[in-house]
């Protein structure tokens, strides 16, 4: 049976590994060979692919070795700083890897080349990097508010059921802040129980979900009457459209 797990790499990173079931498997932005390696050899699997969300080192640093000892094809975005790239992705390519379809989503704000990638069946996924994160979202290193607010608002309407793949194991700080931006979310406050009961047995907080993001994540919230009120409250005049509060957000985060 196929299957989704993260292998822990650095401090907090996560490596996807897919196993497809029947011994052939891709990773999602090995920043670190060795946690692929030693999973690929614990479980027996191939490895046939790397998918490649955008060029920050502690997600392609691993690429270059793997595919030297595996001749593994490697997905990514079309960035010429990235010349281990063999297949080079735009928004909206199709492409399948070990029976699962996918679409490319540009989503820029990280940096300006961060794409995702997004499967509708057998059950919908999504691997997006350093983009949306549980409970919140990646720093504007390169793009602006509007950029990754758009993008956002992107994963942000794919179906609800989405399961979230994300990069990092921020979401204890993530909520945190979140509690902040709008403390009277009950939904948050439950989350927040959830999540620091899983990281005292030491597990995973994610993947999450489309729907669980859009209840309790501030960053997908810019409209709420719950974030115009905590800014408000942190002594902040809340920006009159949605890009401006996203900003002031962002911002708030940065500092937080």
């Amino acid at each position: 049976m196929a299957a989704i797990e993260p292998l822990r790499a650095f401090s907090d990173n996560y490596i996807w590994l897919f196993d497809d079931g029947a011994g052939s498997a891709f990773v999602v932005d090995p920043g670190d060979p060795e946690p692929v390696r030693t999973a690929l050899e614990a479980r027996g699997l191939a490895l046939e692919a790397i998918l490649v969300t955008h060029h920050h080192f502690d997600h392609v640093g691993g690429v270059e070795a793997l595919k030297a000892e595996t001749g593994c094809t490697v997905y990514g975005p079309d960035n010429p700083g990235l010349p281990f790239i063999d297949r080079r992705l735009r928004d909206g390519d199709a492409v399948t890897v070990l029976g699962l379809a996918f679409e490319v989503l540009t989503v820029p704000g990280h940096t300006l080349d961060h794409i995702a990638y997004f499967a509708a069946s057998p059950n919908p996924v999504l691997f997006c990097g350093d983009t949306l994160f549980a409970g919140g979202c990646g720093r504007l290193f390169e793009g602006t508010p509007a950029m990754m607010h758009a993008s956002l608002q992107r994963l942000a309407g794919l179906p609800a059921e989405t399961a979230v793949y994300c990069a990092h194991e921020y979401t204890q700080a993530n909520l945190a802040f979140a509690s902040a931006a709008e403390p009277a979310n009950a939904a948050l406050a439950a989350r927040v129980a959830e999540v620091r009961e899983r990281r005292e047995r030491d597990e995973p907080t994610v993947p999450s979900s489309i729907a669980l993001e859009r209840e309790t994540n501030p960053f997908l919230r810019p409209d709420a009457d719950g974030i115009l009120a905590g800014l408000s409250a942190a002594g902040q005049t809340p920006a009159a459209d949605s890009v401006g509060r996203f900003a002031q957000l962002r911002a708030w985060k940065d500092g937080f």
